[in-house]
């Protein structure tokens, strides 16, 4: 059987981006959410519930990233040229708000000063992956194999309204998380910010989505020709069922289950963003199997990749459960 390993290596680089949206984006959502909190014992609470996983959670960016470079090493030039101002300032920020994750610890005569470091840093990475998510949407100039446009040809009104619906998502994320790991006044202003946070989101998806269709032709009907709006309905009937399963989860105050929900709609939303592009790589300009490498140079890569994923599912697994339970100022209890 001659398996299509382009379309495996697609899957892949799929699943470490989404794993990595979901793991580092309540971890950056906190830090977005950081300033709503009190200083003193609810804003070190926060920071002890994501202390022992957040660094982990950026290796499925890493993942994805040396993925792409590896396995569409077309995309992967095509898209930095194009976007290198974002993707900069995502790394630049994730590194800033790591530095101030630390010495605010170490160096708490300044620890003011590293708190906002951290909200801003989370903002700032958070907002430009929103805005890359919008400029590879909306279209990225190619010709030749290569990148023919602007170095601001990333910056227009959709990318910033993805920039801007992605921190929110993020918050909300965040915000469901410390429901799920904080006790006391700390998980009931979480939940109020949840409530918040999740109307704002769902109002991000209806603008994003509702915005799409209208960029090119092949996403229009895609959407919404006929009969393909027959197949891709289920999409958004089912974010509108996971939304007001999530107001009854809040409702009734359950603490797994609208983080669980709020997972199951990011789930959603990358399913729609499959629709749109597949199988582009770039959208309307580059397929997979043009940006990918060749089939000697994925099976390398393959095999080193199943040598390493399960030891990466692995140590992310039992970090969790090590530090499962509930969590203070102090650090984890049971």
């Amino acid at each position: 059987m001659n398996i299509d390993l382009t379309l495996v290596w697609a899957l892949i680089i799929v699943v470490a981006l989404f794993v990595y949206v979901v793991m580092d984006g309540f971890d950056l959502g906190i830090g977005i959410l950081f300033p709503l909190f009190p200083v003193g014992h609810e804003r070190d609470t926060a920071m002890n519930s994501i202390a022992p996983v957040w660094d982990g959670n950026e290796t499925w960016l890493v993942l994805g990233g040396g993925g792409l470079l590896a396995a569409f090493p077309l995309a992967y030039g095509v898209i930095l040229s194009a976007l290198y101002a974002p993707i900069i300032a995502m790394l630049l920020a994730l590194v800033f708000r790591g530095v101030a994750f630390e010495f605010r610890w170490r160096d708490p005569g300044h620890r003011r000063w590293w708190d906002i470091a951290f909200t801003g840093g989370s903002f700032v990475a958070a907002l430009s992956q929103g805005i890359v998510l919008g400029a590879l949407l909306q279209g990225i100039a190619v010709e030749n194999r290569a990148y023919t446009g602007g170095w601001w040809d990333w910056l227009t009104p959709f990318s910033l309204m993805t920039g801007v619906s992605v921190a929110v998502a993020y918050a909300l994320l965040g915000a469901t998380w410390l429901i799920l790991k904080a006790e006391g006044a700390l998980q009931q202003q979480a939940q109020r910010l949840a409530r918040w946070l999740g109307v704002g989101t769902l109002l991000a998806i209806v603008a994003v989505s509702a915005a799409t269709p209208f960029l090119t032709g092949e996403y229009f009907d895609r959407w919404l020709g006929w009969p393909n709006i027959l197949w891709v309905a289920p999409v958004p009937i089912l974010v509108a069922l996971a939304s007001l399963a999530f107001v009854r989860a809040l409702q009734k105050g359950h603490e797994l289950t609208p983080f669980l929900l709020t997972l199951f709609i990011f789930l959603l939303c990358f399913v729609g963003l499959g629709v749109s592009v597949y199988p582009d790589v770039i959208p309307g300009a580059v397929t997979i199997w043009e940006a990918a490498t060749d089939r000697s140079s994925q099976v390398f890569m393959l095999v080193g990749t199943a040598l390493v994923m399960p030891m990466i599912l692995g140590y992310t697994a039992w970090s969790y459960w090590v530090f499962r339970g509930k969590v203070d100022a102090e650090g984890y209890h049971a």
